[in-house]
């Protein structure tokens, strides 16, 4: 069945974007009770955008996570570790507390919390994932570990998988990510869920 959508002019978002997976209505996560406060994501994290070019890398040693290490909410990583020459294109850097989640085909699931028990981390090891990677990191210094079975949902894997532009290789853009709305029972219980995870 085709889903239609009617939009003003002045509801084009930024650039006046005409394109079609922009105004999806399955891009809305709607919480179970519309009475609850709402909490968004940008509330609760930021995100981190620090890249490494390979020519600006500091002489160590360096774990390089690509998307395909992150799968349902761990990172699964057999590399072991390179020099800065062998960084090849620029990364993102992680730290441990982190949560990633590609902006990339979000079907494959690819979320993983980032803890200080990754292979390889200690203090003279640098931690860098790919750019498509978008890297989470806690607004408050409190343990974002809770978001990745939510982010890992089904209401939010539809959202992300419906918010996909672009041609060749779709992907879901910053602001329907730091938009999505995080359910208050999530807030209330974030430490006990954070330990779990």
């Amino acid at each position: 069945m085709a889903i239609c959508t009617v939009r003003k002019l002045s509801q084009l978002g930024t650039n006046l974007v005409l394109a079609p997976e922009r105004y999806d209505p399955r891009r809305v996560v709607t919480l179970t009770d519309e009475s609850e406060s709402v909490v968004r994501m940008s509330e609760i994290v930021k995100t981190v955008r620090l890249t490494v070019s390979p020519a600006a890398a500091s002489p160590g040693s360096y774990l390089i996570l690509d998307t395909s290490h992150a799968r349902d909410g761990i990172v699964i990583s057999d590399r072991g570790l390179v020099t800065s020459d062998e960084i090849g294109s620029a990364k993102k850097t992680i730290e441990p507390g982190d949560v990633i989640i590609s902006r990339l085909r979000p079907y494959l699931r690819q979320v993983a919390f980032v803890d200080s028990e990754i292979r390889f981390y200690g203090s003279k090891t640098t931690i860098l994932c790919s750019t498509e990677f978008f890297v989470i990191r806690s607004a408050d210094m409190e343990s974002i570990a809770f978001l990745v079975p939510f982010l890992l949902s089904q209401n939010v894997q539809q959202v992300l998988a419906a918010a996909q532009e672009g041609g060749h290789h779709p992907r879901f853009d910053e602001l329907t990510l730091l938009g999505l709305p995080v359910p208050p029972v999530l807030i209330q219980n974030r430490k006990e869920i954070s330990q779990r995870v």
